[in-house]
């Protein structure tokens, strides 16, 4: 049996809250240990650990993905691994060539042209000048600035210079890949090019580590994931079981702010809740209207609008209700705490775990608070009463059920000939 690409072991890392590294002189030091001693030793300082105790085996040629909240240790964890920092304790051994697309862009210099900084990105990542020379025209083609090759990159508008940035890591041909939610860069477009950039590198037999927060990326890509919550290991294993096991740990029925986008001075949201009769849920069963009532403050006279998005259980959005836009309410509020109360009619929806995204907008205007994901809540299993079919989440069925209110029985249109009928080829 072959030794793993990439062994971990009991691998923690501890920051110091409130420390900044720096460069000190000698006279600073021997200053500071003098400072220590009259002062009666080293003052207590608060650590967290971003990691603690993390241990996982990547075999050679294995896509394995990471996922986790904001927070988890991802990048860290990725960070350790292409040594750019040391980890507190434990241990990592890596067998084979490593390349990272931790920093897009890391390395360009704003002065030189794109075809300088092609040679000298690759440099740093590792190439020798004949592979880059004959990846050369590849690179370019991909980033899509031939017109702009023999520019200073500090011309290049942002998206450019992160095309050209992703092209030159992504045609790397290291044993083991580390990659870390480079797949954000660009416009749809160039996304799409990059996610198939990287199932080619996987198809290739690469070993590659791959942190992100897009689910449908790491399903395509990963065949096994490990599940980083506080630092630490959740779950091993395969893909589909470990966005069950983040989901399931994700699934608290309080209000959230934790993936608060974007936010103002003028007004906020303070509390949210999902009521069925009365009592506050998450579980509810197809046909039952939950009403949604979303506390908010306002600090400046505006006008305000509440807005909610539904995503399904692979955080891709679903349906959207701007209320201010349909003509249910834009409010003229004035200082003070407000209480929103909505009722959802929701469609037929699958069986499966949803949650809300809440907004306050001056519609058509502006957005003043956004919190993704703020509600969760599941909808038990949703039969169709004719058939008994169970209507669940899936990549092949979705997750809304069109209604058809009727439909026409099929139209004969002309007799099959009867040469047809003879069995089969």
């Amino acid at each position: 049996m072959s030794a793993p690409a990439i062994r971990v072991s009991g691998l923690g890392k501890r920051y110091r809250i409130g420390e900044r590294v720096r460069y000190k002189s000698l006279r600073e030091s021997l200053s500071n240990a003098v400072t220590r001693t009259f002062r009666g030793g080293r003052r207590t300082e608060e650590t967290i650990w971003a990691l603690k105790d993390v241990s996982f085996e990547v075999a050679p040629g294995e896509v394995v993905g990471v996922i986790g909240r904001n927070g988890a240790g991802k990048s860290t964890l990725l960070k350790i691994l292409s040594r750019i920092t040391e980890p507190t304790e434990g241990r990592v051994e890596l067998h084979g060539r490593v390349g990272s697309l931790l920093e897009v862009g890391t390395g360009f210099h704003l002065e030189l042209t794109g075809r300088e900084n092609i040679y000298l990105n690759g440099a740093i990542l590792g190439m020798k000048r004949a592979e880059i020379d004959r990846k050369f025209d590849e690179i370019v083609a991909f980033a899509e600035i031939e017109r702009f090759l023999d520019t200073p990159v500090k011309h290049y508008s942002t998206g450019m210079y992160l095309r050209l940035a992703f092209a030159v890591a992504a045609h790397l041909e290291p044993e083991i890949l580390l990659v870390d939610e480079v797949l954000a860069v660009g416009d749809a477009e160039f996304q799409k090019k990059c996610l198939g950039k990287m199932g080619d590198v996987a198809r290739g037999g690469r070993t590659v580590v791959f942190v992100s927060h897009d689910e449908l990326a790491i399903r395509r890509l990963c065949s096994r994931s490990v599940v980083l919550e506080g630092g630490t290991i959740l779950f091993v294993g395969l893909t589909e079981d470990a966005f069950s096991r983040y989901r399931a740990s994700r699934h608290d029925p309080a209000f959230s702010v934790d993936l608060r986008t974007v936010a103002t001075p003028v007004a906020r949201i303070t509390n949210a809740q999902l009521l069925l009769g009365g009592h506050s849920t998450t579980e509810f069963v197809a046909g039952q209207q939950p009403d949604l009532v979303v506390t908010a403050e306002v600090c400046e006279r505006t006008y305000v609008s509440l807005e909610v998005l539904v995503r399904d259980e692979n955080s891709r959005p679903l349906l959207f209700c701007p209320l201010g836009l349909s003509g249910c309410g834009q409010y003229d509020l004035a200082p003070g705490v407000y209480r929103f109360k909505v009722q959802l009619l929701l469609p037929q929806l699958a069986s499966g775990r949803y949650s809300l995204d809440l907004i306050l907008a001056e519609a058509n205007v502006r957005f003043l608070d956004y919190v993704e994901q703020a509600l969760v809540f599941v909808l038990a299993a949703t039969a169709l009463p004719a058939t008994g079919w169970v209507f669940r989440q899936t990549r092949g069925q979705g997750a809304v059920l069109l209604d058809v209110v009727s439909s026409a029985p099929p139209e004969h249109v002309s007799a099959l000939p009867t040469g047809l009928l003879r069995g089969p080829l």
